[in-house]
């Protein structure tokens, strides 16, 4: 069975917001804007939640969904994989409590 890493498919999302092929989903959800992108995003976050419920075939199945919007979602927003890259790596090595994480906007922004 054929592979594809995170990688490639940020780059696939990328190529075909850059180089919109009418008639295809991706463009759809690009032509609709982020409120659709963000409401594929969420429901799709639904299903894994409930698939992982059920098995781990659904599991996986809307997993692959849910990567699939969230890698639309980065490319609507301009951000790469890099950034998310750079965030996990700044986390390398700090310990977390066993508590609620705090706001990272800060009291201001409540």
């Amino acid at each position: 069975m054929a592979q594809q890493s995170i990688e490639a498919l940020y780059e696939a999302t990328l190529a075909r917001k850059n180089n919109p092929q009418e008639g295809s989903y991706t463009d759809y959800l690009y032509q609709k804007g982020l409120d659709k992108i963000l409401k594929k995003v969420g429901e799709e976050s639904t299903e894994v939640i409930l698939g992982a419920k059920n098995n781990n075939d659904e599991l996986i199945y809307e997993t692959a969904d849910l990567f699939f919007h969230l890698m639309v979602l980065l490319v609507e927003k301009n951000v790469t994989l890099d950034d998310i890259k750079n965030e996990l790596g700044s986390r390398i090595g700090q310990q977390s409590q066993l508590h609620e994480r705090q706001d990272w906007r800060g009291d201001e922004q409540k």
